[in-house]
């Protein structure tokens, strides 16, 4: 089973030269697609945490 996304992942994954982009955020979950510097896609994750939904949907209004 593959792990839930947390805050910590994003972070790591942006300290890492890399970019996410918000694909869905409700009040559930957040969907996001880790992309290459070059903003090609090479994963999509989801997580259901209320920090982490909250962290993406700041993220997408920022």
């Amino acid at each position: 089973m593959r792990p839930s996304l947390s805050i910590e992942d994003l972070e790591r994954w942006e300290a890492n030269g890399a970019t996410w982009r918000v694909i869905e955020v409700t009040d559930q979950r957040a969907v996001v697609e880790l992309c290459t510097c070059y903003g090609e896609p090479v994963d999509r994750l989801q997580g259901d945490e209320p920090e982490l939904i909250e962290f993406v949907r700041a993220h997408r209004e920022g």
